[in-house]
């Protein structure tokens, strides 16, 4: 499946900012499935100064500095991408959630890819005894990793509501919880926090999901931003696997990768400082187009 993706983000200051320093993690991630053909990202005012590194999880992050004075930022970034992903099937077998508890404590490297990196409680995704108490119904004693993850999957997209205007992104975990409302980057840290709890690797993964579903299919939540899921390591054969707990999807080739982390402060596609302005306008808009 080939995907066009464009993502615009735009700032509005009420007075004029003299300058400006922003990181971008805007060109969707190469592997597991994805191809990236073409990236670009436009940038006005035009900065002064552009460079590009790879961080700890391969994410390619652009450090701009722009100083030009301006009330009005614009960055359009515009990707094609290429999937090839298959997800497995909820019921497949897999290695007891005990098993890949323990072996992934057992891990020698420290790299990205390396599950105990992801085990321990993060700022956005802290291990609380309430979550992991929920997390712990999914998963009997001996059970598969791969069906406990889907089935509490299954179980945040029932028992939480999708509401736009219930958080920000500075919501503790702890309110998201208790009032069962959020989005999905809310979803995806309650999950994170839940496996976590029970000593599972979980990391949190940036992307995009196709604007427009196939024929008969309702339109997912989240398909007009940028979206937020889940990948879980279910051992040394399965390794990481994908679960959307806002659609209650497994992630196929619906889904694309920008960023992995271990929370959303890992991988926020855009973020920086300014001088100049106290209030600001922010604007985002995401279409993710199949072309063929």
């Amino acid at each position: 499946m080939i995907y066009d993706i464009r993502h615009v983000t735009t700032y509005s200051y009420e007075a004029q900012v003299s300058f400006a320093r922003c990181a971008l993690r805007l060109e969707p991630m190469i592997g597991d499935g994805q191809e990236l053909i073409s990236h670009t990202i436009e940038i006005r005012p035009k900065p002064a100064e552009r460079t590009a590194r790879r961080d700890f999880f391969g994410t390619l992050t652009e450090n701009v500095l722009i100083e030009t004075a301006h009330r009005n930022l614009r960055i359009d970034s515009r990707s094609r991408v290429s999937l090839r992903r298959q997800a497995p099937a909820r019921d497949a077998a897999s290695p007891s959630w005990e098993d890949v508890r323990d072996i992934a404590f057992e891990a020698t490297s420290l790299g990205p890819r390396s599950p105990v990196g992801y085990v321990f409680a993060s700022a956005l995704a802290p291990v609380l005894r309430p979550v992991t108490e929920y997390a712990a119904a999914s998963f009997s004693p001996g059970g598969g990793v791969l069906s406990g993850a889907a089935d509490l999957m299954r179980r945040i997209r029932n028992d939480f509501k999708y509401d736009p205007k219930a958080t920000v992104i500075s919501t503790p975990l702890r309110d998201v919880f208790e009032k069962r409302h959020g989005v999905c980057q809310d979803f995806a840290h309650v999950m994170l926090a839940g496996l976590r709890g029970l000593g599972l690797p979980a990391a949190y993964v940036s992307g995009y999901l196709r604007t427009i579903p196939p024929a008969g299919q309702p339109r997912l939540q989240g398909a007009d931003a940028t979206h937020a899921w889940v990948s879980v390591w279910c051992g040394n054969e399965l390794g990481w696997i994908g679960f959307d707990p806002t659609n209650d999807l497994m992630v196929a080739n619906d889904h694309i990768i920008l960023a992995i982390g271990r929370d959303f402060a890992d991988v926020s596609p855009v973020d920086g400082v300014i001088v100049g302005a106290s209030k600001q306008k922010l604007g985002v808009a995401v279409d993710v187009l199949p072309v063929g």
